[in-house]
């Protein structure tokens, strides 16, 4: 099931040391006993806070309750924050840092493109940049098949890349689009608004 999910995604969050607050997406599909359960196992998992957000039907006025707890939580909570890891470790200290203490991965392992990559890049003083990792998005490790909350697996690094002028280094774990497909006519073009009603219009 997906609450194994979201336990990891608590742990993650609580990790960096910032109090965690689950915001339930209800929809009209949703049982009272589903929101319970989601909000009860998001509590004893270690979130300092749990809300049923009914945004998705009643816009604003439903992001009320959300928003309050937000605020309460913040004004009584004092954040802690720390990151996963330092700046100046080598960069395969960083990638595995992130893949064991995020992922929950056992291990690393490195293709020859990647080894060689971050080889140059840490000849070229680039080995103080931070990681951001280029993955699926459909599963905490790097195979999109494996959901929930996996554990003993491996990540393998395909290759390396920088950016240097915005300042990070990002691992390819897998086959994956590192930047936004557009098309040659924006999709913007077709979003207006009525102005007899003030609605917008064209964005779905």
């Amino acid at each position: 099931n997906g609450l194994c999910n979201l336990q990891a995604h608590i742990d993650i969050g609580n990790q960096f040391g910032v109090p965690v607050v689950v915001c339930v997406n209800k929809v009209n599909t949703d049982s009272d006993a589903e929101l319970k359960l989601i909000v009860d196992d998001a509590l004893k998992s270690g979130a300092a806070a749990a809300v049923v957000s009914d945004h998705w039907g009643r816009g604003g006025e439903g992001a009320v309750e959300i928003s309050k707890k937000l605020i309460e939580v913040c004004e009584a909570r004092t954040s802690e924050f720390k990151f996963t890891y330092p700046l100046d470790i080598p960069i395969k200290d960083k990638i595995a840092a992130i893949c064991t203490k995020i992922y929950g991965a056992a291990a690393v392992e490195y293709e020859e493109a990647a080894e060689l990559a971050i080889e140059r890049f840490e000849r070229a003083g680039l080995g103080g940049l931070p990681i951001c990792m280029a993955k699926t998005q459909y599963s905490l490790s790097a195979d999109a098949s494996l959901r929930g909350r996996p554990a003993g697996f491996t990540i393998k690094v395909k290759n390396c890349r920088a950016a240097a002028g915005a300042g990070f280094i990002y691992p390819l774990l897998g086959p994956i689009m590192t930047m936004p497909g557009l098309p040659t006519r924006p999709c913007f073009y077709d979003v207006d608004i009525d102005p007899a009603t003030g609605k917008v219009e064209g964005l779905f």
